[in-house]
């Protein structure tokens, strides 16, 4: 009996990670679908940053994805389809940020980035890891953003977006904020946040004898054109997944402690 239940505890587990996993492509698919768009390079292209910045970028993200690779095989040891969910959320955000428009100005793109769902969903340590693995295949098979660049896009993208999506989140949950309002503000905040810190690390490397703030409010500047509304998409993308989930699978958003069991109708 003891292993007829474990049994089907397994399988009562893999069925909802594959429901919650055709829930999320299909979603994030339909928004491919509505701003697609031809391929150029995105987040920092390759070369962009001397080598003494890149490698301060590395430096300052190694802590963080090594912090993220311990929580995910602490995380599986508890639940081993964790490590599915883990996936699928690098699989969305790597589909999300193949959404590159060019920003002529800035020796970049803008795009949406889609940390903030996986900030909330996995946490925003395991958010980090799931943004490296996706930086690192857009670098390596379809050039976007860099090797050398990969520190900086990871600070940018990952610790930038997935904190401040996670934490977004956190405080307008705490305030009783509806989860479309807390997951559309969260989507918003994250996007910005990652490229007001691409405009930081643009500025810093690319800057020479100049001074640095003149071409940081440059840079800036240049991505609200396209970075405004993308950020109102994002949060759009985050609060739709976010509310489909809730009426879905609310109990995946309790066991990933997205959500309280009393939040739950």
């Amino acid at each position: 009996m003891k292993v007829q239940s474990s049994k089907s505890k397994v399988q009562s587990s893999k069925s909802k990670v594959q429901s919650l996993r055709m829930m999320l492509l299909l979603l994030t698919a339909y928004c491919l679908l509505l701003t697609a768009s031809n391929a150029h390079a995105m987040h920092i292209s390759e070369g962009i940053l001397p080598l003494n910045w890149a490698l301060l970028w590395f430096v300052f993200a190694a802590p963080f994805v090594a912090y993220g690779l311990y929580r995910l095989k602490k995380l599986s040891l508890v639940d081993p389809s964790f490590k599915a969910l883990v996936g699928l959320m690098a699989a969305v955000v790597f589909i999300i940020s193949c959404m590159p428009i060019p920003v002529p100005t800035a020796g970049t793109c803008s795009h949406p980035c889609g940390t903030a769902i996986s900030g909330i969903l996995v946490g925003p340590a395991i958010s980090v890891l799931v943004a490296a693995v996706a930086l690192l295949i857009q670098a390596l098979f379809i050039a976007h953003g860099g090797l050398s660049t990969w520190g900086a896009n990871i600070v940018s993208m990952g610790i930038m977006g997935s904190f401040a999506g996670f934490l977004t989140f956190r405080a307008l949950r705490s305030m009783r904020i509806s989860l479309a309002i807390s997951g559309f503000m969260a989507g918003l905040l994250a996007d910005w946040a990652t490229y007001f810190t691409t405009s930081v690390e643009l500025a810093s490397g690319i800057k020479g004898e100049s001074s640095f703030m003149p071409l940081f409010w440059k840079i800036l500047i240049a991505f609200i054109p396209t970075q405004l509304p993308l950020g109102i998409l994002e949060g759009a993308m985050t609060a739709g997944m976010v509310v489909l989930l809730y009426k879905k699978r609310p109990d995946l958003l309790v066991k990933m402690k997205v959500l309280k069991p009393e939040e739950v109708l």
